[in-house]
């Protein structure tokens, strides 16, 4: 499982010009499924993301999570960061879960997200072709594989 999380000041998903899911400061978790992962998998990156302490203190310094912070969280699947760049000049998405393996670990992500937070993970629509806005906060964008534990 992987996910690229950056820290907002806003995010919002729109479908066809309609606003779907829209969050303040937190941070926005695009989200990629392998055929792998599993709820172990989920369990970790979620108490990862949740704990990950990149908000600012009282002192300015990154020493918050978002729950600390009162951050909220923003979920969007994102099955093209399992993207091999490998050969040629069109990537392909063999590592990426199909939609019935990874549609399911999405929402326990999802869940696992709100649980570790204390409230409600904002969603993108699983499979839906979305429009994503956002403002960057500083920027801080990590990279966590939960297949790089160790």
């Amino acid at each position: 499982m992987r996910a690229v999380v950056q820290r907002v000041l806003e995010a919002s998903v729109t479908i066809g010009g309609e606003l779907v899911s829209r969050i303040g400061p937190g941070l926005l978790v695009l989200l990629g499924v392998e055929e792998n992962d599993d709820a172990t998998d989920v369990d970790w990156l979620a108490g990862k993301i949740a704990r990950m302490r990149i908000f600012g203190d009282a002192e300015g310094k990154m020493n918050l999570s978002a729950a600390e912070s009162g951050g909220e969280v923003m979920v969007v699947s994102q099955f093209t960061l399992h993207a091999s760049t490998k050969k040629g000049n069109r990537p392909s998405f063999i590592r990426a879960a199909a939609p019935a393996h990874s549609e399911p670990l999405y929402e326990a992500f999802c869940a696992a997200i709100g649980r570790e937070t204390g409230r409600p993970a904002a969603r993108g629509v699983f499979g839906g072709e979305m429009k994503i806005a956002l403002v960057n906060d500083g920027p801080v964008t990590i990279v966590i594989d939960s297949r790089a534990r160790e």
